[in-house]
């Protein structure tokens, strides 16, 4: 079977709906193939911290209906040092900018409904994608769904296929750059249905590590604690969790945690990754397909539809206005937002977390930095601007 459209987008996720609604909108014709299914797109369990940006795309989009009524605004948020808690005001600090605490799963079910209600074509279970043609005019997309061979001919392909998708692959060698920082601990999560231990997010800073009290609605709460790469889930039980947590937020966080049952226990490793460039030829990669943070701060799917903004904007100025100018500046110009999102996603790691290496002298520093964000206004002012998403101007 073969197609034509104008944009190819390989990947579901939220890089590649997002961008397939924005074309929508522009009247540009696009195809979205996926490797799996809906479901499992959906159910994935990944962060829920929208920034404003993100929050006023899916307004502009018409996504925002469960949004507005079950999102969590939060115009703060909050550190503890050593059992000592204070409160970043964003909001007051950034001209009334907020982030909303609605979760990926809940984002990605708005856009599979809209696409479906809209008619915007999927392909589900796509195997064995090839992509050919990227460094001609006329480049093809090629897969196989349930033994049948599919085709499609295209403008221009977008890669928001993930990390270990085919796209970043089909950049040659000699042009692909990569840059990567593994970091030596990961995060073990917990979810339970009880209500969060505050109205905003918690990190704590603690001489046994890191420690996250997070929330997914008023009844449902994440929490993290930093843990070894090599944790074992098994050995975790939820008292022993629940003890570990509440110690490394101290006492003032702990005496509001509610504790229960869990349904869901988990270790995530910690990872910084860039690839340059963002484009080749016919091809543009957006999302985790060129980049991955840690997850502290919450920039990862912020991160993939500030991609697809600028992306989405480029391709619309190239078929309305003729222009290429947009494209060509596509990679540039989002690789200067995404460094400045790695910037903000270490640094905020580094000052969070304890690492095997670090001797009195490291701590001490860390310390200082943080009693240092406490205190000053012009601090706190850095970290509420890159919380709650810098601009695209800024890029």
């Amino acid at each position: 079977m073969r197609h034509r459209t104008q944009v190819a987008i390989i990947g579901a996720g939220p890089a590649g709906m997002f961008l397939a609604h924005m074309l929508a909108m522009e009247g540009i014709d696009a195809l979205v193939i996926e490797r799996r299914d809906r479901a499992y797109v959906e159910e994935r369990v990944r962060a829920g911290v929208l920034e404003q940006g993100t929050v006023e795309l899916m307004r502009r989009l018409g996504l925002s209906d469960r949004l507005e009524r079950d999102g969590l605004v939060h115009g703060g948020t909050n550190v503890v040092l050593d059992g000592r808690l204070f409160r970043i005001d964003m909001t007051a600090l950034t001209g009334g900018a907020t982030v909303t605490v609605y979760g990926q799963q809940e984002v990605m079910r708005d856009l599979f409904d809209a696409a479906e209600s809209r008619g915007l074509p999927i392909v589900w279970n796509a195997s064995d994608v090839a992509l050919s043609g990227l460094d001609g005019a006329q480049p093809q997309v090629a897969w196989r769904q349930d033994g049948v061979e599919g085709r499609v001919d295209c403008d221009f392909v977008v890669g928001c296929d993930g990390y270990h998708g085919v796209s970043r692959a089909a950049i040659p060698a000699d042009v692909l750059r990569t840059f990567e920082r593994v970091y030596p601990f990961g995060w073990l999560g917990l979810l339970a249905d009880v209500p969060p231990a505050d109205h905003e997010l918690i990190y704590a800073n603690h001489e046994r590590g890191f420690a996250l009290a997070s929330m997914r609605s008023r009844t449902r709460s994440r929490y993290y604690i930093q843990c070894a790469l090599d944790e074992d889930v098994a050995d975790w039980s939820d008292d022993r969790f629940w003890d570990e947590l509440c110690l490394r937020l101290g006492d003032e966080t702990a005496a509001k945690v509610t504790r229960g049952p869990s349904f869901e226990k988990s270790v995530a490793p910690l990872r910084s990754f860039v690839a340059e460039p963002m484009r080749w030829g016919r091809l543009f990669l957006a999302g985790d397909a060129a980049h991955i943070v840690p997850p502290t701060g919450a920039k990862g799917m912020n991160l993939a539809v500030s991609d697809v903004t600028m992306l989405g904007a480029a391709l619309t100025e190239h078929y309305r206005e003729r222009s290429d100018a947009g494209i060509d500046h596509y990679s540039a110009r989002a690789l200067a937002r995404v460094w400045k999102a790695e910037r903000f996603s270490w640094w905020f790691t580094s000052v969070t977390h304890r690492f095997p290496t670090m001797d009195g002298f490291d701590r001490r520093i860390q310390m200082a930095e943080l009693d240092y964000l406490r205190g000053s206004l012009a601090a706190q002012r850095t970290l509420a601007e890159n919380y709650v998403g810098l601009p695209l101007e800024a890029a």
